[in-house]
């Protein structure tokens, strides 16, 4: 099924993205899934070809481009088969750096993000008390006497990436709640350089899940920090890390229309193909209709994860606009994904045909990286004017 046309913007990175992902088709991913494995050898493709330094500017060695244009990227992972959530972090973890980073930090971190000697994949911020309550974490992160140092101790969790990941952006309290006057104050982001830090004050402990999805809990006990790693200025992390989220969620929904798209083509050539009673089941209206249903509500969603880049890459407020792209798409991809399975039958629970493995893919972003309840909550307080419901 076609969804893009001659005249679409993006078709160059479509196609250059669509030729790298068919050295890796479905037989790799799937033996990935089977071994409860990494990508590594695509993750690594990826990063030789620069479209993981898609949005690390020309002058750190990247490409330069904004967030419409590694949406793409996301997009096309997914649409081939694949899962972006191997490599997602490193298109958006780094902004917070790049936007709110000093000249120097910049300079010494982005060349060699862009160039994948050093991999930022991992973001730390969920904690299992606070969920995403990010205001009420409890990790801390205290100024040493002598000031060169900040000691962090607590923990988080679903933290993804941090076996595959050589910095973590970490977001500490630096000033107790209790010692703030608003509760989004006082707290700092730090750039962790994990494989010390391991060795050092941080336990890592792998989180095994249906996804197949690296994610882990950590424990910091006395862990140092450099002062120097502090990005911006202490007490404002949580402003900080609000740009790099907008981008997550944004990212995200391009990764579910890829998915929604997937499954699309997927059913739509099964109904096509499968004949039972003497027709294609492709003929029946109640196979026909939960498809298109699914193709209408993918196409409505991709509107908003345009608009949501548009306001990220000129620097416009577009909070609203990410979680409602990531609310539409990832309902939109999840309906997909349930018609394909259901119209494959069978078949649709049986690995060789990938449906089953895409199927558990894309039903985490119902829940994550935010849940369609906070999403809905989100776009009741901030956007309709209700009173906060939480």
């Amino acid at each position: 099924m076609k969804t893009t046309t001659p005249t679409d913007p993006y078709q160059d990175i479509r196609d250059a993205v669509r030729a790298l992902c068919a050295d890796f088709p479905d037989a790799y991913h799937r033996k990935i899934d089977a071994a409860r494995g990494y990508p590594v050898a695509f993750v690594d493709a990826l990063t030789k070809a620069g479209w993981l330094a898609a949005m690390i500017p020309t002058e750190y060695g990247g490409s330069g481009l904004g967030l419409a244009e590694a949406s793409v990227v996301m997009e096309e992972i997914n649409r081939c088969g694949g899962n972006a959530g191997a490599c997602h972090g490193q298109m958006y973890n780094m902004g917070t750096l790049l936007r709110h980073g000093s000249d120097a930090q910049k300079q010494h971190y982005l060349p060699r993000i862009a160039s994948g000697e050093w991999r930022l994949q991992s973001m730390g911020v969920t904690e299992p008390s606070t969920g995403t309550d990010t205001t009420k974490i409890k990790t801390t992160a205290v100024r040493s006497a002598s000031g060169d140092r900040y000691v962090v101790n607590g923990q988080k969790v679903w933290i993804s990436r941090v076996q595959h990941s050589d910095w973590m952006i970490l977001l500490a309290r630096t000033t107790a709640l209790a010692e703030v006057k608003k509760k989004s104050e006082g707290m700092s982001i730090f750039m962790v350089d994990l494989r010390l830090a391991e060795r050092t004050g941080m336990t890592v402990r792998p989180i095994p899940n249906m996804v197949n999805h690296e994610t882990n809990e950590l424990f910091f006990e006395n862990l140092e920090i450099p002062a120097g790693n502090l990005i911006g200025q202490e007490g404002q992390g949580f402003k900080y890390i609000l740009d790099g989220l907008n981008a997550e969620r944004t990212l995200i929904a391009a990764e579910c229309i890829g998915d929604g798209r997937w499954f699309i083509d997927r059913v739509t050539k099964y109904a096509n193909e499968r004949v039972v009673f003497g027709r294609p089941i492709g003929q029946n209206q109640g196979v026909q209709f939960p498809i298109a249903e699914s193709h209408i509500e993918v196409e409505a969603a991709d509107l908003m994860r345009w608009e949501a880049c548009r306001l990220f890459d000129a620097r416009e407020p577009c909070g609203a606009q990410a979680n409602m792209a990531k609310y539409l798409a990832a309902k939109a991809s999840w309906e997909a994904a349930n018609a394909c399975i259901q119209f494959h039958g069978g078949f649709g629970f049986a690995d060789e045909y990938d449906v089953e493995r895409k199927f558990r893919e894309t039903r985490l972003y119902q829940v994550a990286p935010i849940s369609t309840n906070l999403i809905l909550s989100y776009v009741a307080e901030h956007v309709l004017g209700l009173p906060r419901s939480f």
